[in-house]
């Protein structure tokens, strides 16, 4: 078994295409089918792995709800978007917590809370925004994800 090793990186990502998810859709894979074809109907290719950001948003009554974007880089940057997408240029993330999970997708979520509990005994305020760049699929079914966790501060 692979030990998590925690690193500080910057995410940075150009040409990127964003679309906001509902939670329901997270599981429907057509929807990056559909954003690869729309990249390419744009005249762009789109250019590596899938990125899925996370992040907890307030409600506004002390409700906390979920923030789901899937990322997509192309090959250049598509002028005009329509909705549901958004496009930008680059997207930088400086100073991120930072792990490589190699395993089963069912157990990605001990790579978070390793970042979790690293931040915590560090003494390092982090948000509650991550992005897992999904890197691989093996042919044992395991995945290769890079997480990064933003730090509150620069």
């Amino acid at each position: 078994m692979p030990k998590l090793q925690i690193s500080n990186k910057t995410l940075k990502l150009t040409n990127v295409l964003i679309a906001n998810l509902n939670p329901e859709d997270v599981q429907d894979m057509a929807f990056l089918e559909k954003m690869d074809n729309y990249i390419k109907a744009k005249g762009c290719q789109p250019v590596g792995p899938m990125v899925q950001y996370t992040g907890v948003v307030e409600t506004g009554n002390g409700e906390v709800g979920l923030n789901l974007r899937i990322l997509r880089q192309a090959s250049g940057y598509i002028n005009k978007t329509e909705a549901p997408y958004t496009m930008e240029a680059e997207l930088r993330v400086p100073n991120c917590l930072y792990v490589r999970f190699v395993g089963p997708q069912s157990m990605m979520n001990v790579a978070y809370q390793k970042l979790a509990v690293y931040a915590y005994e560090e003494g390092i305020e982090v948000t509650r925004n991550s992005y897992t760049v999904y890197v691989n699929h093996l042919e044992n079914e395991d995945i290769v994800a890079d997480i990064f966790m933003e730090k509150a501060y620069g």
